[in-house]
């Protein structure tokens, strides 16, 4: 049941990529207005929509199940560095590629498929793989794109999103509602994640020469990986470790760890590429790829964990 709302929540979220697509393909906008979008999304939507998920009762079983997805997170991240390591040499896996099979776009769609399905009381769950995830990928994954040893710990923890939910950390265990209006506000802006995130996606998609992106031979490959073999892992972990019995609703709290793992590759590897001079455009071939496919993915990995 539950993996048929996904499938309705993601095609609702394609529709709205759709949209952004014909846009730019009818040269209403530019794709390069998407930076605009993206960055108020990075900057604003997403924090406001991380804090007012802290913005409820505080309940010790809240924050034992917070932690448990947490925990979670990070075994399942180190999962998927040593899976990655071990197919490297064998595979011939290049950076964009390693990064892409590790790290999800989680950010941009965990949120509101969680809001979709659970309810806005269950997002607080999903701030756990998101803050594992931002703190790896500003340190491994930077350290794997560019090819650097150091880690630059100020852009990880000035991360604005670590920020929020380190901010709302602190007002969840100290019980400090913030004041109505305010609420209200922070509330209603972070509502817009969902549709924000998939029209910028669907504005790059628009912009994009289909013969180039399935040029790369690779890309079905990662595809694969990324969405199937990676996923129906961490689904044999969650299932038969025993772990869902640890805290009250533990079935449901790592259901949601599970839909962040699923998601497509993160477009913020497309960004590393970017600026350190790498393959951008294979890095958004396999985002785009990705994306598009995991409409059946994602609903098949749930299904999976729920039999």
């Amino acid at each position: 049941m539950i993996g048929f709302i996904l499938a309705k929540k993601i095609l609702s979220l394609f529709l709205m990529m759709a949209m952004g697509a014909v846009l730019v393909r009818a040269k209403v906008i530019r794709v390069e207005d998407s930076r605009s979008i993206s960055l108020i999304s990075l900057y604003l939507i997403t924090p406001c929509a991380i804090f007012s998920a802290f913005q409820i009762e505080y309940e010790p079983q809240i924050l034992k199940g917070l932690i448990l997805a947490a925990a979670t997170a990070l075994i399942l991240h180190i999962f998927m560095i040593i899976l990655t390591k071990i197919l490297e040499k064998p595979m011939g896996l290049d950076a964009v590629e390693k990064t892409s099979l590790i790290y999800s776009n989680a950010g941009n769609l965990i949120i509101p498929i969680v809001t979709a399905i659970f309810g806005k009381e269950w997002v607080i769950y999903s701030t756990g793989y998101l803050s594992v995830q931002t703190i790896l990928l500003w340190s491994h994954g930077r350290m794997m794109i560019c090819g650097e040893k150091g880690i630059d710990f100020r852009k990880i923890f000035m991360n604005i999103n670590i920020l929020a939910v380190f901010a709302g950390i602190i007002c969840f265990i100290l019980r400090l509602p913030l004041p109505a209006p305010l609420f209200d506000a922070v509330d209603s802006v972070g509502v817009m994640l969902g549709p924000s995130a998939m029209i910028v996606t669907g504005m790059i998609i628009g912009s994009l020469d289909f013969k180039k992106i399935l040029s790369y031979r690779r890309l079905w490959f990662i595809t694969l990986l990324r969405l199937i073999i990676y996923p129906l892992i961490g689904v044999a972990f969650l299932k038969f470790s025993g772990i869902t019995g640890l805290v009250s609703e533990g079935a449901t709290i790592l259901m949601i760890t599970l839909l962040a793992m699923t998601t497509p590759s993160a477009s913020t590897v497309t960004q590393m590429a970017q600026v350190y001079g790498k393959d951008a455009d294979y890095a958004s071939a396999i985002n785009v790829v990705t994306t598009l496919c995991c409409i059946f993915t994602m609903p098949l990995m749930v299904t999976l964990y729920q039999m």
